[in-house]
C-alpha cells in the first residue's frame, strides 16, 4: 500500500510524532492508522523509559480548589526544560492531576512510598488510579503519553490534598 502525505499528516496530528516516524509506522502497519498509532505509542513508551534518569529541574506547581471551597489539592509536576513547562498540554496535565488528587484522595504517589508492601492497594496510589475524566487510562498513562509526545522526562514529584475540617 502506498503511504500518502495525507495519511502521514493525519497520523502526525493524532500523535504529534515526527514525519519520518509517522511514515515508518504507517509502512510497518501497512497503512492501518490505528495500528500505526499503537506502534508509535509502543516506541514512545520505550523512548520514555530511556529518559527516566534525566534531571527534572523545571516544571510547575498547580492547585485546584473544588467548587464548594472545602477540598483543594496541589501538585508539583516536573520536566527537563522550561520550554515544556510552559506548554499548554503540560499545564493541562498538571491541572488534571490536581483535580484527580482532590477527587480521589490518593495516599501515596507510587509503590516506592509504601513501607508495608503487603498493604498495596492501587486506589491509594496516584499513579495507578483510573483517570477521573477517562477511566480507560490511568495517571501513569497520562504522564507517559505526554512525556512521549514532548520527548522529555516528566514526573509527578509530590502532591498534597486539603479538606476543610480534616
Amino acid at each position: 500500500m502506498e503511504i500518502t502525505t495525507d495519511m502521514i499528516k493525519s497520523l502526525r496530528e493524532e500523535t504529534s510524532a515526527g514525519v519520518m516516524d509517522c511514515k515508518k509506522a504507517l509502512e510497518e502497519a501497512k497503512g492501518d492508522l490505528s495500528a500505526a498509532i499503537s506502534l508509535l505509542r509502543e516506541k514512545g513508551i520505550a523512548n520514555v523509559a530511556k529518559k527516566t534518569d534525566r534531571a527534572t529541574n523545571e516544571g510547575i506547581i498547580e492547585s485546584y480548589i473544588h467548587g464548594n471551597s472545602k477540598v483543594g489539592a496541589m501538585v508539583e509536576l516536573v520536566c527537563e526544560t522550561d520550554f515544556v513547562a510552559r506548554m499548554e498540554e503540560f499545564k493541562e496535565l498538571a491541572h488534571n492531576l490536581a483535580m484527580q488528587v482532590a477527587a480521589m484522595n490518593p495516599q501515596y504517589l507510587d509503590e516506592e512510598e509504601i513501607e508495608d508492601k503487603s498493604a498495596n492497594n492501587d486506589e491509594l496510589l496516584l499513579m495507578k488510579q483510573a483517570f477521573i475524566k477517562d477511566s480507560s487510562k490511568n495517571i501513569s498513562d497520562l504522564v507517559t503519553d505526554l512525556a512521549s509526545k514532548v520527548g522529555e522526562n516528566i514526573k509527578v514529584r509530590r502532591f498534597s490534598r486539603f479538606e476543610l475540617g480534616n
